[in-house]
């Protein structure tokens, strides 16, 4: 851990009075008494969230990134500091052309010129992880190729992200250690999940794959297009992608003049989001302003592809379940369903959380519909399961800020827009098919290569567990086989059935 990195960020913590934080400590409270006769001190002028942004601003872009990380856990943050923190900007100046050049050929162990033509010293984009230049492909006859995005890693961001996160984890203990509410926060766990999302986005094979993905996924789709990925001129150090010609989603007035349907455009962005959570299960996490664009032809161009969520089918049916209870004021349901997850504690009585749960949700009922916010209604939940100590999944906090961050662009394209409209036949067509008979039958087409294993072998699980020398082992055996059996049993059975339905109604 860098000395002179340490000593500049205790002199920041001092210089914006961060130490009120322990003012109400019992052992610790005589810090900021004994700071304020110390010379230097500015008087604080601003509310302590506002001064923590600054202090984050102040020690440069990797605090910043984490502050905007932090702002999305509003389970664990008051408000007035997470609205605060979701304030930070990564604003962060270029480096030069000529070593995003050094970083290109050190990853390729060849020339830029062998790789591209035209590439452009300049970038068009520069952020705390990572700038992107303009450039063209270079064919193997030596031809200008397609034109291409160069997204290069900033030269020597490893050593100066392993001293940041060593010094975050040494604030995470003593905020842990001396702050009241200091476990219950779970600072170097939070942490460990920005460790993860920077290594993540410090590799961009990681990125590269997360788009690939994402384009597979919304092939021939009319709504999303994303960019190609160009493996051959893509390493850990660069990524290349598709140049994407489109108008920043942010610019309304550009975008009502070149002609695009405004609330087909917001429409669209509703239905993509549900598309990734409910179909896919895998969804663009990063989804601000600056990473999305507008296509001529009127679809989203989806960008930035280092941090993205992935849900499991119980996370999906938990969601599901959750926002047709919430819509049908089904508000047992909403508990039932928090506790069926396993994430509420199992002493944790239904009557009660039913009774919070009712306290956050009905209030958005006194607004239409066309008002309601589905990402203030999961916030509003995730605040109120601090009292029942409810774990919320990182998965879970990601989508929450997706979600709102595709209800303020649809808001903002559409003021009218009526998300629960463009929700609820998706969510119903979905619940249909996982409860339905499409949903048993994809089940057992899915399972199918497993019983073609599991059935052969019966004959030999049940010599194996009659032949035991241990009386336990052969009961556990036994027991195994019945378990087998009868699953095995049942699917047959379920089979014979549809099969009987098939061939009865080719008869009639």
């Amino acid at each position: 851990m860098s000395l002179s990195r340490s000593l500049k960020i205790v002199s920041t913590l001092y210089r914006f009075g961060l130490d009120d934080f322990f003012a109400g400590h019992s052992r610790l409270g005589f810090v900021p008494r004994l700071l304020r006769f110390l010379p230097g001190r500015p008087k604080p002028e601003q509310p302590l969230p506002a001064r923590l942004r600054l202090a984050l601003e102040s020690l440069g872009p990797i605090f910043v990134k984490f502050g905007q990380v932090l702002s999305t856990r509003r389970d664990l943050l008051p408000p007035d500091y997470a609205d605060e923190l979701a304030r930070l900007q990564d604003k962060v100046a270029p480096f030069d052309g000529a070593l995003a050049r050094q970083v290109i050929e050190q990853g390729f162990g060849r020339r830029v010129d062998e790789i591209y033509v035209d590439f452009d010293d300049v970038p068009v984009a520069s952020a705390s992880v990572a700038q992107v230049h303009k450039a063209y492909l270079r064919e193997p006859d030596g031809s200008r190729g397609r034109q291409v995005a160069v997204k290069v890693l900033r030269p020597g961001i490893q050593p100066v992200i392993e001293q940041d996160l060593a010094l975050m984890n040494t604030l995470a203990g003593w905020v842990e250690r001396f702050l009241a509410d200091g476990k219950r926060l779970k600072p170097r766990e939070v942490v460990a999940e920005f460790d993860q999302y920077l290594h993540d986005e410090l590799d961009m094979m990681h990125e590269a794959a997360n788009a690939s993905q994402l384009r597979r996924n919304f092939t021939g789709s009319d709504m999303l297009v994303v960019p190609e990925v160009f493996y051959d001129a893509t390493c850990r150090e660069v990524l290349t992608l598709e140049w994407m010609n489109g108008t920043p989603i942010g610019q309304i007035e550009r975008l009502r003049a070149e002609g695009v349907d405004l609330k087909q455009l917001s429409r669209f962005g509703v239905e993509i989001f549900f598309t990734q959570v409910f179909r896919h299960g895998f969804f663009h996490a990063d989804m601000h302003p600056g990473n999305i664009f507008v296509a001529p032809d009127g679809r989203y161009i989806a960008l930035d592809f280092g941090i993205v969520g992935s849900l499991t089918e119980t996370d999906k049916h938990y969601l599901a379940v959750n926002f047709l209870a919430f819509f049908n004021r089904d508000y047992h349901r909403v508990a039932t369903a928090h506790i069926e997850s396993g994430w509420v504690p199992a002493d944790t009585r239904p009557e009660e959380l039913e009774a919070a749960v009712r306290t956050v949700c009905e209030p958005f009922f006194d607004k239409p519909l066309s008002q309601i916010s589905f990402g203030m209604v999961l916030l509003r939940l995730f605040e109120t399961s601090r009292r029942f100590n409810v774990e919320i999944q990182p998965q879970l906090v990601l989508l929450q800020k997706t979600l709102l961050n595709i209800e303020g662009l649809g808001r903002q394209l559409d003021p009218d827009l009526n998300l629960w409209d463009t929700a609820k036949p998706f969510l119903m067509k979905w619940m249909n098919e996982q409860i339905g008979w499409r949903g048993l039958i994809r089940t057992l087409k899915n399972e199918a290569p497993q019983w073609a294993t599991t059935l052969p072998t019966l004959p030999r699980k049940l010599n194996e567990a009659l032949s035991g020398k241990s009386s336990e082992l052969m009961v556990a055996g036994y027991m195994q086989l019945m378990r087998e059996q009868k699953r095995q049993n049942f699917l047959l059975a379920l089979i014979a059935l549809l099969l009987g339905a098939l061939l009865l109604k080719d008869v009639l």
